[in-house]
């Protein structure tokens, strides 16, 4: 694992995000530490990439004629409900 330490950085080097985090700082101490990358772990995606993923899901449900209507649904998540009601 790699770590680098920079001190008396200038505030004015940092990415936005972080110099608005010390508004009244002219230099700081700066440390990067390498994170070890899991092999196995999914991708982050995209908001526009689920999105997309979600609608291929659905795209492909539809075809097997698997899904089931808004009104089935509903019924059945009133019946749920109602099971805690009694």
């Amino acid at each position: 694992m790699n770590k680098i330490v920079r001190e008396h950085y200038p505030v004015e080097n940092l990415p936005d995000d972080l110099r608005q985090l010390v508004p009244d700082a002219d230099f700081v101490t700066v440390e990067v530490t390498e994170e070890p990358v899991d092999p196995d772990a999914p991708l982050p995606l995209s908001v526009e990439d689920a999105v997309a993923l979600m609608r291929e899901m659905q795209r492909h449900v539809s075809e097997r004629g698997e899904g089931v209507s808004w009104e089935e649904a509903v019924r059945r998540v009133r019946e749920l409900r109602d099971e805690w009601d009694d």
